[in-house]
């Protein structure tokens, strides 16, 4: 049984899925009133306004294969732009039909508005992307602490010159000639969390071991990853035009391997890169502050209260409640397991929605979505499912 729910969910559960297959299979919902009441949900997360919990899940192209009968070929949906905006277009006609909007891009990038590639943090510390797995994953730049000295003293001389390592040759043309049209240069307010990073470039065990066993090389390594960062942004703010009192605020971060660590390792490395990058960027009571965490990370939700989170997104294995407690300001985007989701199971889709309105009710500020990815498998018409419950059990007003 997934975590927090009472046989009472269940069993409301059951009687409301019971009630969809005797009718046909599909929930019935009235969708118009919906998506209007959704619109007043997602304006008004803290008030009295709210009429109904929100739904937070917008499925995503990852959903296409399943939904659509197609073979998986995920190399071709991440690089074949025919490809995918094709099954774009298929999904969109069985999506307006069961859930009454069209949730995938079927927009052709124009060749002329295309960013040229600005090298990322990960280039910065010489670890480069590998597809795997139906993925890219990032390689370890270094594997022991000599290694790891090593490229430190590379990243630092990298960042004296960072600028004209970062853009391209013909940044500058690209730049005007997008801009004129309309473009906007890309900023840099999100990133994997530093703990992810840190993991990705050096290993799990490599990071754990050098935090207990040499604390100053894991101080110069933490360090040089937020000199980089706060860097690297500042450059693209530049370069868009910005200056620090003028630059748009709100950073957020996906750090899933947060959990790896302990509390005390977590406050030694993450938190200080976590509450720098948000003083600078996210500085006023009202910035953007964000997280997202699919991992068993209770035992660091004490540390992050002292950040003041704006938005999260956690882990399947904690519950609204234990989150508000630590965070009363953040909007909470959860805690449907994301299996519970791809696996199309029904009862417990229902009941995990039921669970987590019962502890939404009084305070609120929580939109119904998965604690983590949405995968393929993921169906429209659970989509609906939800809906259907959301609009017949899930009302504030």
């Amino acid at each position: 049984m997934s975590i927090g729910l009472t046989e009472k969910h269940l069993q409301t559960a059951r009687e409301f899925v019971d009630k969809i297959h005797a009718n046909g299979g599909l929930a019935p919902l009235d969708l118009k009133g919906f998506w209007e009441d959704q619109a007043l949900a997602v304006g008004n997360l803290w008030d009295k306004a709210c009429p109904q919990l929100p739904l937070g899940i917008r499925m995503g192209i990852e959903c296409v294969f399943d939904e659509l009968n197609v073979t998986e070929d995920w190399h071709r949906l991440y690089h074949d732009e025919e490809y995918r905006l094709e099954l774009a277009r298929r999904y969109n006609e069985k999506s307006e039909k069961i859930v009454g909007r069209k949730l995938l891009n079927e927009t052709r990038q124009d060749p002329e508005m295309r960013w040229p590639p600005v090298k990322e943090l990960n280039d910065i510390f010489e670890s480069t992307e590998v597809w795997h797995n139906e993925s890219y994953w990032l390689r370890p730049a270094a594997g022991n602490e000599d290694e790891l000295k090593a490229l430190l003293d590379r990243v630092e001389k990298r960042l004296e010159k960072l600028r004209e390592f970062m853009l391209p040759p013909n940044w500058k043309e690209s730049r005007d000639r997008i801009v004129r049209k309309g473009g906007k240069a890309p900023l840099y307010r999100s990133q994997r969390g530093p703990i992810t990073f840190a993991m990705s470039i050096y290993g799990v065990e490599n990071v754990i071991y050098l935090i207990n066993d040499n604390p100053d090389l894991a101080a110069r390594f933490r360090d040089l990853i937020l000199r980089a960062m706060l860097a690297r942004a500042e450059i693209l703010d530049n370069e868009a035009g910005f200056d620090r009192s003028s630059a748009p605020r709100g950073f957020y971060w996906c750090d899933d391997n947060c959990a790896m660590l302990n509390a005390d390792m977590y406050e030694f490395f993450g938190y200080p890169i976590l509450k720098a990058v948000f003083d600078r960027y996210s500085p006023g009571p009202n910035d953007a502050r964000g997280q997202h965490s699919d991992s068993d990370m209770a035992h660091i939700l004490p540390m992050l209260a002292g950040l003041n989170l704006t938005s999260v997104n956690f882990g399947p294995n904690l519950t609204i409640s234990e989150i508000r407690k630590y965070l009363p300001n953040a909007v909470i985007h959860g805690q449907l397991a994301p299996f519970t989701f791809s696996r199309n199971e029904e009862v417990n889709m229902a009941a995990e929605l039921l669970r987590d309105f019962d502890m939404a009710r009084e305070k609120q500020g929580v939109v119904f979505a998965t604690a983590g990815s949405i995968n393929n498998g993921s169906r429209l018409s659970g989509m609906r499912l939800l809906m259907a419950a959301i609009q017949q059990y899930c009302r504030y007003n």
